[in-house]
Formats: structure tokens, sequence, C-alpha cells
């Protein structure tokens, strides 16, 4: 599933290719993926001018004149930018813009999601479901250890769990959260609630290092993921513990274990 840095490599792509262009015209190939009235939001669009994007947590916010469609991409969602051409097998949501050109929503597992607000203000929006429930933002400079510790005092999951938890943390996903445990030297199966003051500012810390240096590279590819610029993250490169076998500290084995169901990986001798 792509992450913060993914999802936000996505929103500047995009904006790159749409910002300004008009919607003359909305078709919906997969009625699932629309949360909202579907008429409606076939409707209203028409007309409507894309000014913005932006991001909260693993969500994209794509800012009309007058309205904002949220959206989520899941497993594999994309979007792509293109002319007139036949629609693809897994093409679900396609706009088609002015100058002949068509902007596509594609899903091979069709788990992504739109919704459709009727106004344009973000603040107005985020305050309402889906994104009411986030945490904060990992590397806008308001996460501090005193919101971790009073979020995790009564939590006795692990810390890996706890970090994954998009309504204390929002876009933390499994590769990143596997990065940051080893650079703050956190065992993943370690409870939340018993992680020091010391570990939880080493989380933070660690938590903007890594999501930076990500969006720097432009994400990571592990699977299917592209961004619509169809450019593949070199994060995959500098990751440290994430899939990898040796431990490029003590150069010890890495060990893989499943914290909630999902793929761990860490040094049993750094991360103690």
């Amino acid at each position: 599933m792509p992450e913060l840095p993914e999802v936000e490599t996505v929103c500047r792509s995009l904006k790159e290719l749409i910002i300004g262009k008009r919607i003359n015209k909305v078709e919906v190939f997969y009625e699932r993926i629309i949360q909202s009235d579907l008429t409606e939001f076939k409707e209203l669009l028409v007309k409507q001018t894309f000014k913005d994007i932006k991001r909260r947590g693993k969500y994209i916010l794509f800012v009309l004149d007058d309205y904002i469609i949220v959206s989520h991409l899941r497993m594999e969602g994309k979007y792509f930018l293109k002319g007139n051409e036949e629609k693809e097998k897994h093409e679900h949501v396609i706009f088609y813009l002015e100058n002949e050109e068509t902007f596509r929503y594609n899903d091979t597992r069709k788990f992504g999601t739109m919704q459709l607000f009727k106004t344009n203000n973000y603040e107005e929006v985020i305050k309402l479901d889906p994104l009411k429930k986030l945490g904060i933002e990992p590397i806008s400079g308001d996460l501090t250890k005193e919101y971790l510790k009073e979020k995790f005092k009564n939590k006795k999951e692990p810390i890996k769990t706890a970090l994954l938890d998009q309504t204390i943390i929002c876009g933390l996903g499994n590769i990143y959260a596997d990065e940051v445990c080893f650079m703050a030297r956190v065992n993943p199966k370690q409870k939340a609630c018993e992680v020091s003051e010391e570990k939880l500012e080493k989380i933070i810390e660690s938590s903007i290092i890594v999501l930076n240096k990500a969006i720097s590279l432009g994400g990571t590819t592990i699977k299917s993921f592209v961004s619509s610029h169809a450019v593949t993250g070199l994060f995959q490169n500098e990751l440290l513990v994430h899939t990898k076998e040796v431990c490029p500290i003590c150069n010890k084995k890495i060990t893989k274990i499943y914290v909630g169901g999902r793929g761990t990986y860490y040094c049993e001798d750094c991360q103690k």
C-alpha cells in the first residue's frame, strides 16, 4: 500500500499534470469506488477546474472550483493523464478534460475510493469523515514526545502496531515503521506503553529523517507503486532493514516476524 512518501509523490506529480484543467465529462465504470452519490459525482464535476491538490495522511484531496474529491489509493490505485485512447481493463474512473485529454484512475484490485464533498474549503473537509479521525502528520512539526507518551500510556500492543495506528500518526505505514524502529533502536515487539521518553524522541526524529528522504527520492517501489509520471520510487535502494537480510550496523542476520499480521524486519542485536 502506498504510504505517506508515495502519496506525497503522487500529489506533486499530479500538480504538474492537471492544475488549471477543466472537466468536461466524468465516466465511472466501477461504481463501488465512489463513496458519495454517483449521479451527483458525475454531474456536479462537469465544468469544474482542478485548482489544487493536497495530501492528508494517505489521502489525496483534489480541490476544484466548488468541491473537493477525497481519494484513497488503497493497495494499487494510480492516476494517469492520457489522450482519448481506448479504455484499459483496470481504468475505473475517467475524467474527460479539454484538449482531448483524459485523467484516469487505474486500480487492479478495485480497493481505492473517491468521495465528493460539496465545499472547496480544505479546513472544513479535514474535520469530516473519513479525515477527522486521522492523527498528527509525522513531518508536520506538531508531533511531540509528550503527545506520543499520552497516546501510548495505556497501549500494551507492540510499538510497531501503535505506530501504524492512523488515528495517532497518519501516513506512517509498514515499510517506514520498520525503518523508523531500526533507526531509533526500538524493538518493534516492545509494548508501546513501555517505550521511554528518550526512545519516543528518537522515533520522532527518525520519522522525519526517513520520510523526508523517501519523499525526496519519490517513495519506495516494492511492488506496484508508480507515480503519475510513470517514475518508480528510489527509496527502496536506501532501505536499511525492511526486506533486508543483513543488518547494516552489526552485519548480523535480519529477523523477519509478524507483528499485528504485518511482515516486520528488525535486528535482534541492535534493537534489543
